[in-house]
């Protein structure tokens, strides 16, 4: 035999593509060529594949004079990565006659080390879940990745160590004694991550910080209908502790949800467990780069929001970010994914976030403060403004100003609600959700995601309530879309509260959290 052909695939954030590993092989000097747009390390496999194959027991294919041709197809995408190693081995080992099994049906997946050890690779999870929608009933992938694989049902995953094993398997041309590998773990045991209950890794509960019961209660609000929130005040007064323990008021993500976020963590590389069971929380830096923040590159990569899918995206010194990262973000956070355009094509990626800033007054501090004098100029206050522009403060719907406390206060020993505590009430209210929501046709769960045409069917009001909504948009002078903010806010405090009619006290208290520039005025 000649020539053969076994199943590998091919990642993105998006989508995988299940990838044809052929191999022929011909008389002559020996070469070893790889096409179908490889990239660097594809192309150097060769030299990883020879010596695992000379140290698996079996003749390399240096040793040979033959010409090694690899097709990877579909030829028209570009193969990235060392996940090929694995099927190139054995696909040429099938050709030369070395070994004989039955390719079809099976997936390949693996980095060969020189000794012939299989290593770990990125983006497993979304590879067997494509090898399982197109039929494939077995999966060989690393013993590292095997949990994360296993998530996948109807598929049968098997953890391998070593290329050795993997002949050992699936070689049938000789009788051997050796056990065949064990499938490391059943899908049916990983499914039943659904409903644990997991704390977020933040090390800070709600207790622990004194005072901003106001800003608590904004933040509960958030975590209850998914909206955006912006905190404004003086340095010191707690901004970044709340948003870091916001994470814990946040339920563990759905089956489904850990599927999606899973998989975009192990196609960018960032997995660091086997499965990523509570929202995610990503807080770059002020300096990062646009393309950092929402992705980009020559071959499109996925940004901090795509990173933090179905979580919280948290920016700290949000007018220190650079105009054009701030302004960025306008499309990803109104239509949840972030479409990035470049000549080589264009790439749709998830972008399903919270999105919390926290912000000064201003440069110094302290405009505004009864206790310090503002030493910003003019000119300073006025550049720090205009980095935050219209359409994104349209884009937030809540603001809470977080002031300075007592030292008093701070001495206290009493302790307020804890996260716990007030993520039951969360809990609740989004179960609320999810039961009116059951239905939509566009699969929505939270309030924040109505469009303007579900609001008149979701969100109901008293005639009272009605009346100071419509008088006091029309006061403040709010846009349509802020309007329609205020009508969903007030539909999550009114579940908050158990009324299925939105009263005027759920109006009241959003109206409390209208658009405001971050002086607070």
């Amino acid at each position: 035999m000649s020539f053969s052909k076994v199943y590998s695939a091919q990642a993105s954030i998006t989508n995988a593509t299940i990838i044809s590993v052929e191999i022929d092989l011909s008389r002559g000097l020996h070469a070893f060529a790889i096409v179908g747009l490889p990239d660097k390390a594809v192309e150097e496999s060769k030299d990883r594949i020879a010596a695992a194959i000379k140290n698996s027991g079996y003749d390399s294919p240096k040793s040979k004079n033959q010409k090694v041709v690899v097709s990877l197809a579909p030829a028209d995408v570009k193969k990235e990565g060392p996940s090929f190693d694995v099927p190139m081995a054995l696909a040429y080992l099938l050709a030369s006659d070395d070994i004989r099994f039955d390719p079809e049906s099976k997936i390949f997946l693996g980095e060969l080390s020189l000794d012939g050890e299989v290593r770990p690779i990125s983006g497993v999870l979304p590879l067997a879940r494509e090898a399982e929608k197109q039929g494939f009933k077995e999966i060989f992938v690393p013993v590292a990745n095997a949990r994360e694989a296993a998530l996948i049902k109807n598929i049968t995953v098997y953890g391998v160590n070593t290329l050795s094993e993997i002949i050992l398997h699936v070689n049938t041309k000789k009788n051997r004694d050796n056990p065949a590998p064990q499938v490391l773990l059943t899908p049916q045991a990983i499914t039943k991550i659904e409903g644990v209950s997991v704390l977020a890794p933040s090390d800070i509960d709600m207790s622990d910080i004194h005072g901003q019961e106001g800003a608590k209660r904004a933040l509960e609000i958030a975590a209850t209908g998914g909206h955006n929130i912006a905190m404004f005040g003086p340095p010191g007064t707690g901004k970044t502790m709340l948003a870091r323990s916001f994470s814990r008021l946040l339920p563990p993500l759905t089956f489904d949800e850990v599927l999606e976020v899973t998989s975009i963590h192990s196609v960018a590389g960032i997995l660091k467990d086997d499965l990523v069971l509570i929202p995610p929380f990503r807080s770059p830096h002020h300096t990062s780069s646009h393309i950092s923040i929402v992705g980009g590159g020559s071959f499109p990569k996925p940004g901090e929001i795509t990173l933090a899918h179905r979580g919280v995206l948290f920016m700290d010194e949000f007018p220190e970010f650079d105009r054009r990262v701030i302004d960025a973000l306008r499309q990803p956070l109104e239509d949840r994914v972030v479409t990035i355009a470049r000549a080589k094509g264009t790439v749709t990626f998830p972008a399903h976030v919270m999105f919390i800033v926290a912000m000064n007054p201003c440069p110094c501090g302290n405009f505004g403060s009864k206790q310090k004098e503002c030493i910003c100029t003019a000119a300073h206050l006025g550049r720090y403004r205009r980095q935050i522009s219209g359409p994104i403060i349209d884009r937030i719907d809540m603001w809470t100003e977080v002031s300075a406390i007592s030292h008093a206060s701070l001495s206290e020993q009493s302790k307020g609600e804890s996260s716990q505590t007030i993520r039951k009430r969360v809990r609740t209210a989004r179960d609320i959700q999810q039961k009116r929501f059951q239905d939509h046709p566009r699969k929505i769960r939270l309030n924040s995601e109505m469009s303007a045409k579900d609001i008149p069917n979701f969100c109901v009001f008293s005639a009272e309530a009605k009346q100071v909504l419509n008088a006091s948009s029309e006061k403040m002078g709010l846009s349509g879309r802020a309007h329609h903010k205020m009508m969903k806010l007030a539909r999550t405090i009114a579940d908050l509260r158990g009324d299925e009619l939105i009263g005027r006290e759920a109006i009241l208290e959003a109206l409390q959290y209208r658009q405001k520039d971050f002086r607070g005025a």
